[in-house]
């Protein structure tokens, strides 16, 4: 248990675990919805709020968030209203977040591109205390959304139309949906890095619907299997001296190869059992009464 004596590996794991519960907690939503790529798209418009946080000399962590809640408010409102040209204005966000980060970092007098290569992949030496207490308040945010208004938000992901039926809020909804993916991007930037917490955010949720039914099943082995991967890859970046972020995201694409393997022989074994339980019920229905010979043609 060496790795637990270095304060910096103290926070790293700390940080890691948060990542680990908050980023399935929020990607379980954004798969039902068939969103699993806006995590990526919200990284590269957090990319800007590094760098101006570098430019102004402030937190990096903050000012990515602030900048892509809005970015995200903003990916929202395109998706209501710019049914024709939607795609191309996405894409012009998306791309020029990622151009704007480069181009504030490099004008700043602290920041240079080993910076923001730190925000892209992740690095474990760098999560400082002010990181820390940063991404505890965030995390707590998302944990009360998404767990506290699990309901609600389930609903409105399942079926928009059937949610707004029923008097759910459905575009305060998808709009509260997306400012937490905003929050739990900035989050994870600091251990699996901008360009990959997309894949933290689907792959746990993708792995745990392999052999899961229900909603709540998922949700809670995708946090499972989210912790376990970033406390795995952030001990294995320790001792190997390799990338924490991209050997987290290796990690829970194994996961994922694992279950779906699984998966095959479990559903063949479910279908032999109900095959089993339909013939029992059929040999127990009683057979009919001959009918009477004065019914018989």
């Amino acid at each position: 248990m060496e790795f637990l004596d270095p304060p910096f590996m103290q926070r790293a794991l700390l940080a890691a675990v948060l990542v680990g519960v908050i980023a399935p907690s929020v990607g379980v939503y954004l798969v039902q919805r068939r969103q699993a790529l806006m995590g990526d798209g919200i990284g590269h418009i957090a990319m800007t709020g590094v760098g101006l946080g570098f430019l102004l000399s402030t937190s990096p962590v903050w000012m990515a968030t602030a900048v892509a809640v809005a970015g995200a408010v903003v990916m929202e409102l395109i998706r209501w209203y710019g049914r024709t040209r939607g795609d191309i204005a996405l894409a012009m966000l998306f791309y020029g977040g990622m151009a704007g980060g480069v181009l504030l970092i490099n004008l700043s007098d602290t920041g240079s591109n080993a910076n923001l290569t730190s925000y892209l992949f992740g690095s474990l030496s760098t999560v400082s205390s002010e990181d820390i207490t940063s991404i505890c308040l965030l995390a707590a945010f998302v944990l009360l959304v998404t767990l506290g208004l699990r309901r609600q938000l389930f609903a409105v992901s399942q079926d928009e139309e059937f949610a707004r039926v029923t008097g759910l809020p459905v575009r305060a909804l998808n709009l509260l949906v997306a400012v937490t993916a905003a929050v739990t991007v900035t989050v994870a930037m600091r251990v699996v890095g901008l360009l990959l917490v997309s894949a933290l955010m689907v792959v746990p949720v993708a792995a745990a619907q392999q052999i899961s039914r229900s909603f709540r099943v998922t949700f809670v082995l995708s946090v499972v299997i989210g912790t376990a991967v970033t406390l795995a890859g952030t001990v294995t970046s320790y001792y190997q001296d390799v990338p924490p972020g991209a050997t987290i995201v290796l990690l829970a694409i194994a996961v994922f190869v694992a279950l779906t393997l699984l998966a095959t022989p479990l559903a063949r074994s479910r279908a032999r059992r109900s095959e089993a339980a339909s013939e029992e019920c059929t040999l127990e229905v009683p057979a009919s009464r001959p009918a009477p010979d004065e019914l018989r043609v």
